[in-house]
C-alpha cells in the first residue's frame, strides 16, 4: 500500500503567513506545498490520495508486458532525448503517408504536370523530364515515403557525373520531395540530407580582345549577330537561340529579352552598347531568328574559330568575357548583374572583378580599338600557324 500523504506544521521566519506544509512526490520528483489553514493543507493532501489509489488500481489493471515495454522503449527515446508520445506521433504520420503515399514514377508524372499548369518553360520542364525520370526508374515501385537518404546518396555517388551535374540532380530531387510533402505523400524530405558534392571552382574563362576582334572578322554573316551579342551584350546561349530580330529595338538601343525566353522566366532589357550596334548594323534585319539552324551554326562558327586560331575555347567564353571586360570598364557590379540577369551583384563581383585590366575592357568596349586590335589578331594568328607547322 502506498504512503499516504499527511498535512505537517511549519514554521518559518521569512514566511511567517504559513503554518502548514503538505510534502507529497510528482513525476517521480519531490515536491511540498505550503498553506495558511489547517483546512486547505488538508483538503489538497485528501485528493492527491484518492489520486495514489485511483492511479494504483489503474496500474494494477495494466497488463506487466506492457509496462515493461513501455519503460524499456521509454530508456530507448530518451538517449535521443524522445518520448512515446513523440515515437507515437512520427509512426502514426508515417503509417498515414505510406497508406497514401505514391511510387518515384506516379510523382514525377505528377509534379511535371502540375509545373506546366503553372506555365514553368519548355526547357525548365524537359530538365525535370530528363533527369527526375532517371530518379524514377532506380525507385520505381518503391512508395516514395519509404525512400531514404542513405539510398538517394548512393544513388547520386553512382552516377558518372562531374560534381557540378551531381548537384544538379539533388537540387531536383530535393524539389520533387517539398512537393510530395506538401501532396502528404511522405513525411519529410529525405533528399535534403544527402551529401553535396565538393564543386572545385576553376578559373573563369575569357577571350582575349585580340582573340575577340579575330573571331568577329572571321565570323560569317548567319553567326556574326550571335558572336557579336554574346560578347558585348552576354545573354545566354539558350536566350541568343530563341532571340528574333523584332525583339532588337535599335531605336531605343535596348535588346528584350522576354520571360518564356530567359533562365530565370523574367522579361529584362539588354543594353545595346555603341560597339555591339556598329557590328549588327549591316547584317540588320526586321525580324526572324537571330541564329541559324544548328548543323549551319555549328559549321559556320567553327570555320570563324579556326580562321581566328582559337584552340582553347573557354566555357560559356562569350558572356563570360562581356561580364568581365563589362565590370572592369564600368566597375559597378550592379549594372553587369542587371544586364546580366543576376538577382544578385554579389555572385557578379565574386565572378567577374579583376578578371582584366582595365585598358583591356577600354579596347573591348570601344568598336574602333577593337577593330584596329585585328592587326594586332592577324600577327597573333600566323605566328601560331607557323609555330605549329615548324614543331
Amino acid at each position: 500500500m502506498r504512503h499516504q500523504i499527511k498535512v505537517r506544521q511549519y514554521r518559518s521566519k521569512d514566511r511567517p503567513h504559513l503554518k502548514f506544509v503538505v510534502p507529497y512526490r510528482e513525476d517521480g520528483k519531490r515536491k511540498r506545498l505550503y498553506f495558511e489553514t489547517k483546512e486547505s493543507a488538508k483538503a489538497f493532501a485528501d485528493q492527491r490520495n484518492i489520486d495514489l489509489i485511483n492511479q494504483g488500481r489503474a496500474h494494477s489493471e495494466f497488463p506487466a508486458t506492457l509496462r515493461i515495454m513501455a519503460q524499456e522503449c521509454n530508456d530507448l527515446l530518451h538517449q535521443h532525448g524522445k518520448t512515446i508520445r513523440d515515437a507515437t506521433d512520427f509512426l502514426i504520420a508515417h503509417l498515414k503517408a505510406s497508406a497514401k503515399s505514391c511510387t518515384a514514377v506516379e510523382l514525377v508524372k505528377e509534379l511535371v504536370a502540375a509545373k506546366e499548369r503553372d506555365g514553368a518553360s519548355a526547357r525548365h520542364l524537359s530538365d525535370l523530364r530528363s533527369r527526375l525520370n532517371n530518379f524514377a526508374e532506380k525507385f520505381d515501385g518503391q512508395p516514395v515515403e519509404t525512400i531514404t537518404s542513405a539510398e538517394i546518396d548512393d544513388w547520386l555517388r553512382s552516377l558518372p557525373l562531374s560534381p557540378v551535374t551531381r548537384n544538379h540532380y539533388r537540387r531536383l530531387i530535393v524539389l520533387a520531395f517539398n512537393f510530395a510533402v506538401r501532396r502528404a505523400y511522405a513525411t519529410g524530405n529525405p533528399a535534403k540530407q544527402t551529401a553535396k558534392a565538393k564543386e572545385r571552382g576553376g578559373e573563369i574563362g575569357i577571350l582575349a580582345v585580340a582573340q575577340a576582334a579575330r573571331l568577329l572578322e572571321n565570323a560569317a554573316p548567319e553567326v556574326l549577330p550571335y558572336i557579336a551579342i554574346g560578347l558585348f551584350a552576354g545573354l545566354r546561349r539558350a536566350e541568343i537561340e530563341r532571340l528574333d530580330w523584332a525583339e532588337i529595338d535599335f531605336d531605343s538601343n535596348l535588346i528584350e529579352v522576354k520571360a518564356d525566353k530567359s533562365k530565370t522566366a523574367q522579361r529584362r532589357h539588354v543594353t545595346i552598347l555603341p560597339n555591339l550596334r556598329e557590328w549588327l548594323l549591316p547584317v540588320r534585319k526586321h525580324r526572324g531568328r537571330i541564329t541559324p539552324t544548328k548543323w549551319q551554326f555549328r559549321l559556320r562558327f567553327d570555320q570563324a574559330r579556326a580562321a581566328a586560331c582559337i584552340a582553347e575555347w573557354p566555357d560559356n567564353a562569350l558572356r563570360h568575357s562581356f561580364a568581365s571586360y563589362h565590370m572592369a570598364h564600368f566597375k559597378n557590379a550592379a549594372s553587369t548583374a542587371l544586364e546580366l540577369g543576376h538577382h544578385d551583384s554579389r555572385i557578379t563581383f565574386r565572378h567577374y572583378r579583376e578578371l582584366v585590366k582595365p585598358k583591356d575592357a577600354e579596347r573591348w568596349l570601344v568598336t574602333p580599338a577593337l577593330r584596329a586590335s585585328h592587326e594586332e589578331g592577324i600577327i597573333l594568328c600566323h605566328q601560331e600557324s607557323c609555330h605549329q607547322k615548324s614543331g
